[in-house]
């Protein structure tokens, strides 16, 4: 039995289809509300993050026309209680580097369902091998739970701005001691990373990692 969501998702599917093709334009998201009899942008914007993740829309948030289908051809099953994630970029598991955003990528997560995890999930492609003791090796993707905080023992994204370093991001374990952060790795022939706290930025927790194999 279809769900009450699942439900208005089809509706909203078919209206972009029917709106866009009327009106030679994609609909914003006002004109779907209205177009579904009132639904506030608020309820509309919640299902379209769903069906985004879900890759049945493209959908530019910054663009009040940024809405449109994929083709059904290009659609990607996705597997029931998994979510689909944006890959936005690498993240060193090494030194430090600047993360590189990526466009268009996706992977399907498995365990978590749409709701699962909290808003913004992403994931980032590991560089290098500091983390491969915890099985995270290089090429292998990490998905991200967005948070400014973090507790020892986390594996975290940190972005370090001290004055050696600027907006470079790593893929480590964190610590905290009396005046300092611990940026851990995860392999013995490594070194850890000290900073002081006002020179680390906390981006985001790991909480999984998708074995890339060979």
């Amino acid at each position: 039995m279809r769900t009450t969501g699942e439900a208005m998702r089809d509706r909203i599917v078919q209206a972009i289809d029917e709106l866009t093709a009327t009106n030679s334009r994609p609909p914003t998201n006002r004109e779907l509300g209205q177009h579904l009899g009132g639904k506030s942008t608020g309820h509309i914007d919640y299902h379209l993050r769903i069906l985004k993740e879900r890759g049945v829309i493209h959908h530019d948030a910054k663009k009040s026309r940024g809405i449109s289908l994929v083709d059904h051809d290009q659609r990607e099953p996705i597997p029931i209680g998994s979510r689909r994630v944006p890959v936005l970029g690498s993240i060193a598991a090494g030194r430090p580097i600047e993360a590189t955003v990526e466009t268009d990528e996706y992977v399907s997560v498995p365990g978590l369902s749409s709701s699962a995890g909290g808003d913004g999930l992403y994931a980032l492609r590991v560089r290098g091998t500091s983390m491969i003791d915890d099985l995270i090796d290089d090429g292998d993707i990490v998905v991200i739970r967005p948070q400014e905080t973090a507790v020892d023992g986390d594996t975290v994204v940190a972005l370090l701005e001290g004055p050696t370093e600027s907006g470079e991001a790593t893929l480590k374990r964190f610590y905290r001691e009396r005046d300092r952060v611990r940026l851990e790795p995860r392999n013995r022939t490594m070194e850890p990373i000290y900073v002081a706290p006002n020179d680390l930025r906390i981006q985001g927790k790991v909480v999984t990692v998708i074995r890339q194999l060979s």
